[in-house]
């Protein structure tokens, strides 16, 4: 359990169950609680960067000092800079077929990295025709050369799953330090679609940036199906976090059902074991089950961080690096949507997970919490997610 931490000083967090011990069936599978040994205080400056968004739901950095916004609703920003009181501005562009519909919408986005040469950057997002939901996709675009304007070039993936009510649709966007563009997906709610390496629902695609083809050495390459050729991981319910670490490894931050938020140790190939379906044999979506179910599945690869007993809804994910962030250099920032917070993991190089600390300044301060990138800087740039009102926050180690 997490509970609410005073607002007077930072808590150093067990890595599963706050201070009570875990008490579900599957707690023997988890991994072992952390030191918890008070931290030093934080110190962390928070400044509003922009504010008037409405569920801003990913931040892209452009070689000019602008700042691409994707907004749920499929509206797309342009900010002027990354200081506080930057200058917003629209983005005129066609997300007339965006289904915006529950967790569903205009979600991941990523700048292309030769967009100084293509102006183009990529979004995920939910694809309706006629009203009627049909897939979530990634789509291509560039950017006009005054920021005003953005036109489609093309789908780059198309027939990632969707639910009419967008329920567990993913879809962060990260690039891999190989230049691999790598892809989360949700398990849209349905029970046999984690499991089922058929289909692109509950995982992470590993996939070309220009082409949205497999790269040669992803796991299932040789297989005859197409979408299995695609997958890097499986057997996710819905990580919304991918953070690269600089070095290769990859994380990802998954939502778990009312228990059991994960951040998870990417592996080739790897089963996270989430299968609502138990194994093929219940049709309803069996949110029971564990998130990580070695029990059917003894290969599964175990979660580095589980929350317990609570969740907090994490979200985005990305390595803070640089000297400028003093004690917090190498700590993985995971954003939190129902804690509302901001979660900041120490992180072995074998990538286990040895404390998880909230900073006051970041706890229940602003809402709730969903992007996160490091801005070219240094800073740490996350949104809130709050329907209103939403802003783009700039943190920075004091």
């Amino acid at each position: 359990m997490l509970p609410r931490r005073p607002a007077a000083f930072a808590l150093l967090l067990p890595l599963i169950s706050g201070l009570i011990g875990c008490t579900s069936a599957d707690s023997t599978d988890r991994p072992a609680p952390a030191s918890t040994a008070a931290p030093a205080p934080s110190a962390l400056r928070v400044e509003i960067v922009a504010a008037g968004l409405e569920h801003p739901w990913d931040i892209g950095f452009l070689p000019d000092g602008t700042t691409l916004v994707s907004q749920r609703p499929g509206r797309l920003a342009l900010l002027a800079d990354h200081r506080p009181g930057a200058l917003v501005r629209p983005v005129r562009a066609d997300f007339g077929d965006v289904l915006a519909e529950g967790e569903g919408g205009l979600m991941g986005l990523l700048v292309h990295p030769s967009f100084a040469a293509n102006r183009r950057f990529i979004t995920c997002q939910t694809h309706q025709e006629n009203g009627t939901p049909v897939d979530v996709r990634l789509i291509t675009w560039r950017l006009s050369e005054d920021g005003s304007r953005a036109d489609r070039v093309g789908n780059l993936l198309t027939g990632l799953p969707v639910s009419r009510s967008g329920r567990h649709s993913g879809c962060r966007l990260a690039l891999g330090e190989d230049g691999a563009l790598l892809v989360s997906t949700g398990d849209t709610a349905r029970p046999a679609i984690a499991q089922d390496r058929g289909s692109l629902g509950g995982k992470v695609l590993r996939v070309n940036i220009d082409t949205g083809a497999p790269l040669p050495d992803n796991p299932f390459i040789a297989s005859p199906n197409p979408s299995e050729r695609l997958l890097y991981t499986y057997g996710h319910r819905n990580p919304q976090g991918v953070a690269p670490r600089p070095g290769g490894q990859v994380f990802v931050a998954e939502h778990g059902p009312d228990v059991d938020d994960e951040i998870n140790l990417v592996r080739p190939g790897g089963n996270y074991g989430w299968d609502p379906s138990r194994g093929g044999t219940e049709s309803s979506y069996d949110e029971s089950v564990p998130m990580t179910d070695l029990r059917r599945f003894p290969d599964a690869v175990k979660a580095v961080w589980s929350s317990g007993d609570r969740t907090e809804a994490v979200c985005a994910a990305t390595f803070l690096t640089g000297p400028e962030w003093k004690r917090f250099d190498g700590v993985l920032a995971v954003t939190a949507l129902k804690g509302g917070n901001l979660l900041l993991f120490g992180v072995q190089p074998d990538g286990s997970v040895h404390q998880v600390e909230i900073p006051p300044e970041l706890d229940d301060t602003h809402g709730r919490l969903r992007a996160a990138r490091q801005g070219p800087a240094g800073a740490l740039y996350i949104t809130t997610s709050n329907g209103t009102d939403d802003k783009v926050l700039r943190i920075t180690a004091s």
